[in-house]
């Protein structure tokens, strides 16, 4: 499978994102050297930055050429980071990237505080480089981010709830900061509000495809490739499309005796429901949806010139479903 540098093939996004690198360290840094060092513990732990790249590729839409840009990259990474350490609080997760989570690491506390500090210091970054618009923008964000979290605590262990309610989570948890990586880079780059909503589409729907496709890898990757145990969303009681499809499957009434025992779930009976979901069909059920907001993704951006940073966004989403389909060879 192709990777995402090679995917890229624009040399001076990656020098835009090797900044976007120094300025994350130099935002995160407080005056206090035990928050700095707890705040970038997960900066350093590595990424894929894929939505300050978003950011950048957006720019290349737009006549500006100065390190705004960079800044709306710098500014949308620190809130999903932010956001991480609080998923990872509400999750108590132990691992995160390959490595030890910060409430693992610390505590708790400490971890929700350096959370909030990386969203401080992405309204900062906001306000200090790029425009009011763009901080009311990063405040609604995140506001949709704390919806998609809430109504996803709401339905932990709920096997009534069906795929709207799951496309409304990820909309809210995933799908509205790519939307906005997109939109914050663009609109950095001033370019045209035509221009600005098309990016805005097309980073709505593929933010849903990026979703749909890591809840796929967690069903069917190994820990080495998602840096988690495969099965962890049904181990907290995260039930993700393809689950939900085998719940309405014709194995369901197996589906719901496992799940419905409550938590916690053994290993044999993650395993079991793994192998339900991926026997029916109800990953390819899932991918096959992911491709349906491909097509109107790519719809969104033949309203735009072609271009090669077009090209690269074209070729974005079946990248994410690529990723699923080489972890299942």
């Amino acid at each position: 499978m192709e990777d995402l540098q090679s995917l890229v093939g624009i040399p001076r996004i990656w020098d835009q994102l090797n900044t976007v690198e120094e300025r994350l360290l130099e935002a995160s840094a407080a005056d206090d050297p035990y928050l700095t060092k707890i705040a970038q513990h997960l900066l350093l732990a590595g990424g894929k930055r894929f939505r300050p790249l978003l950011a950048l590729l957006a720019a290349e839409f737009g006549p500006s050429t100065d390190a705004r840009p960079v800044e709306a990259g710098v500014a949308v990474e620190l809130i999903h980071v932010g956001s991480l350490y609080h998923d990872d609080v509400i999750d108590e997760a132990d691992t995160r990237r390959g490595a030890s989570s910060a409430n693992a690491n610390w505590t708790n506390t400490v971890a929700i505080l350096a959370g909030d500090f990386l969203m401080a210091r992405a309204s900062e970054v906001a306000a200090t480089h790029l425009s009011q618009e763009s901080v009311r923008l990063l405040a609604a964000t995140y506001a949709e981010l704390v919806e998609g979290q809430t109504r996803e605590l709401q339905l932990a262990g709920d096997l009534t709830h069906g795929l709207d309610e799951y496309q409304q989570v990820i909309g809210g948890k995933t799908a509205s900061l790519i939307r906005t990586s997109a939109r914050l880079g663009a609109m950095a780059a001033d370019a045209d509000s035509e221009v600005v909503d098309a990016l805005s589409t097309w980073a709505w729907e593929v933010g849903m495809v990026f979703q749909i496709a890591d809840d796929a890898l967690d069903l069917v990757a190994d820990e080495e490739t998602i840096g988690k145990p495969a099965g962890s969303d049904i181990r907290e009681g995260t039930f993700t499309g393809p689950v939900l499809g085998a719940v309405a499957g014709s194995n369901g009434d197996r589906v719901r005796e496992i799940l419905g025992s409550g938590r916690p779930y053994s290993d044999e009976a993650v395993s079991e429901v793994i192998t339900l979901v991926r026997d029916g069909g109800h990953i390819d059920e899932s991918l096959e949806s992911a491709t349906t907001r491909l097509n109107i993704a790519e719809s969104a951006l033949a309203e735009l010139p072609r271009s090669r940073p077009r090209e690269i966004l074209e070729s974005l989403g079946n990248f994410l479903l690529q990723r699923v389909d080489a972890a299942r060879s």
